[in-house]
């Protein structure tokens, strides 16, 4: 090995003599040491074995005539795997990798002839479990002897992760084909189907897509269906059933089908739909069907319709809100309250731009709607768009649950009621639960007064049921003269006021 040091030290002076600038010819090349024999001193044959032996993972010295002659091995799994090299020495270096290999082996014995380092080469060599190891060589020539020593690199772990990046691409390929297979087919079945199909976009009920079957029925009756919302296809009358049928298709997958009429030249149509997710929102599949001629009188209409026809009908306003009160469909008795021409004025507006207070009695509704699912005869007063006021009753239930659903508001003109022109005389609350009941239809100093009144009501009968109906005790435990206590029962109409029984 003393061979092998000094031809190190004839390397590293090669190195140093050979130094070459870079392109920009003002840089030296930094992978030559400056000083080698300053600094690395005499090298001897242990030390330089010791060196090769840390610098690679498997370390081979190869004759003239291509045989190995020597062996190391850093890593001892990498050893085990190769069964430790115990049969390479004495034999070619080209007969312990596997065919493709070969080539690269001469390539790089070639290449070591020219006491040059070599270019780096992938080299597969045979294992005991059967998968190929690959090693990634480099060879140089021993100095002035004509042996070679080759510093291999063990390259497992990359290709292992290789070939799980291989997998990984392959199985996303897989599923991209499956994905496009399945589009293409949802795609022509979408098209061809006989049915009129759309797809609407459950948040803003505005069609997104229109198979042919759909847009040459909707377009042969002048309907365009660009950026349209769904239920302006139909009717004003027959909306509130659509509007219903997908509000109901949020608590039970399967709604029944309804009845409408399409707006433009008309035209009478089976409405059913089907809510579905996809991309993290939430559409409506909305199946149009001929409507069967039916004979005059036969009631055959759905419930649905017919419910749908009474709402456009009633005296009584009737309008459908989202979770924040803001108006998706109403009939034509609230558009004549509100004098507004159509429903698309009314639509995306909050309702409390024409009911109540602006800010106030609609909050309140919406926050006892969310607490209890309905309220009943709310008075308050509607303004129409020209200025126009009239005293109304409020009554409202939740479609669903929480916000989501909306909301349904009945309103009702009360103004031209016999005596309403007196002012209401309130009724005084017997308890905290009838009290929270007037918030909102009287004023705080009036709310303040009911509530002394109903505290002292509540002190008195205590009273008077503690001292059982001894009136001067009351009084006495009230801190109120027994006169002052009369007037208070005769206010409140308590107890038997015949004074003669005291």
């Amino acid at each position: 090995m003393t061979t092998h040091a000094n031809w190190l030290l004839d390397r590293l002076e090669w190195l140093i003599e050979g130094r070459e600038r870079s392109l920009f010819g003002n840089v030296w090349n930094v992978k030559a040491f400056f000083a080698p024999k300053t600094t690395l001193g005499s090298l001897d044959a242990e030390a330089a074995s010791a060196l090769i032996e840390t610098v690679a993972d498997v370390a081979l010295i190869i004759d003239a005539h291509g045989v190995i002659r020597d062996r190391a091995f850093q890593s001892e799994e990498l050893a085990a795997e190769l069964e430790g090299g115990k049969d390479w020495i004495g034999r070619r270096w080209i007969d312990t990798v596997t065919i493709e290999s070969q080539a690269k082996v001469t390539a790089l014995l070639n290449d070591a002839a020219d006491s040059a380092p070599s270019r780096q080469r992938h080299i597969n060599h045979p294992s005991v479990t059967g998968v190929d190891v690959p090693v990634l060589y480099s060879t140089t020539r021993l100095g002035r002897t004509r042996n070679v020593v080759a510093c291999g690199r063990d390259l497992r772990i990359v290709s292992t992760l290789q070939r799980r990046l291989l997998d990984a691409q392959q199985s996303m390929e897989r599923d991209y084909t499956r994905l496009r297979q399945v589009e293409t087919r949802y795609r022509l079945l979408f098209q061809m189907s006989p049915d009129p199909v759309l797809i609407v976009d459950a948040l803003t009920q505005k069609i997104v897509e229109a198979n042919r079957a759909a847009t040459r029925m909707l377009e042969s009756r002048g309907l365009r269906l660009t950026s349209r919302g769904v239920t302006e296809i139909f009717t004003a009358e027959s909306q509130l059933a659509i509007q219903a049928l997908l509000a109901g298709m949020r608590v039970s997958p399967r709604g029944e089908e309804v009845r409408a009429e399409l707006a433009g030249q008309g035209g009478d149509v089976r409405v059913s739909a089907a809510l579905f997710r996809q991309e993290e929102a939430n559409f409506y599949l909305v199946r149009l069907a001929a409507a069967e001629k039916t004979p005059a009188g036969d009631a055959a209409h759905t419930p649905q319709a017919l419910f749908a026809r009474l709402a456009a009908k009633s005296a009584d306003g009737i309008v459908v809100t989202d979770g924040a009160g803001v108006t998706q469909v109403a009939n034509p008795a609230f558009l004549e309250m509100a004098e507004l021409a159509t429903v698309e004025q009314a639509r995306g507006e909050r309702l409390d731009r024409w009911m109540g207070r602006l800010g106030i009695d609609l909050d309140i509704l919406l926050g006892n709607l969310r607490q209890r699912g309905n309220v009943r005869l709310y008075a308050t007063k509607l303004r129409g768009e020209f200025g126009a006021e009239m005293d109304v009753e409020v009554s409202a239930a939740s479609l669903g649950e929480g916000d989501a659903d909306g909301f349904g508001f009945t309103i009702r003109d009360v103004g031209r009621r016999p005596g309403s022109e007196r002012k209401p005389v309130l009724e005084l609350p017997r308890s905290v639960e009838q009290l929270s009941e007037l918030i909102g239809r009287v004023s705080l100093k009036e709310l303040v007064r009911e509530s002394t009144d109903m505290i002292e009501r509540l002190c008195i009968e205590a009273a008077l049921e503690v001292t059982s109906d001894n009136r001067a005790s009351a009084a006495e435990m009230l801190g109120l003269s027994r006169q002052s206590l009369y007037v208070k029962l005769r206010r409140y109409g308590l107890g038997d006021l015949d004074e003669a029984k005291e």
